[in-house]
């Protein structure tokens, strides 16, 4: 029986090569004013993000650009595009994909029978709940099927 530490050192391994997306934090200072700034890079997993050290939680992903013409019809529109500006003005390239408020997982806690995140250990395995209303998957088979696709682009 593996653990999900042992799981994630074997997909980090089979990850070489394999391009990353940034993760990125909102700030705010008083000269530079509010932007989203890079904090570091990881590997987009489904549900899960995968840097060289931790397992995160995805949350809001967007593409970092130029907002562009402001005649949009809904306010939630206007919205994510200001959020998209804001990755450019903290740093990203135009079109880099950004992953904000992301979450640790407590990979530890998985291991000693908890969960965390959308992490649990199901029947003494490593499990990943993919959606919100999707039920547990084994860690490994997700990780290993994700992983294929990732290769294949």
């Amino acid at each position: 029986m593996s653990t999900a530490a042992e799981i994630l050192d074997a997909a980090r391994a089979s990850l070489v090569g394999v391009p990353k997306e940034g993760l990125g934090e909102e700030r705010s200072s008083r000269w530079r004013g509010e932007r989203i700034v890079r904090v570091g890079e990881a590997w987009h997993i489904g549900v899960l993000l995968l840097t060289d050290r931790e397992l995160l939680a995805t949350a809001e992903v967007l593409r970092a650009a130029d907002p562009g013409r402001r005649g949009y019809t809904a306010e939630s529109a206007r919205a994510r595009a200001a959020r998209r500006q804001l990755a450019l003005r903290g740093g990203f390239g135009e079109g880099d994909v950004v992953h904000i408020g992301w979450s640790v997982i407590d990979v530890d806690a998985v291991d000693a029978g908890g969960s965390s995140g959308p992490l649990a250990l199901r029947d003494g395995v490593p499990s990943v709940r993919w959606s919100g209303a999707g039920a547990y998957m084994p860690l490994e088979a997700h990780l290993r099927e994700r992983i294929e696709l990732m290769r294949d682009l």
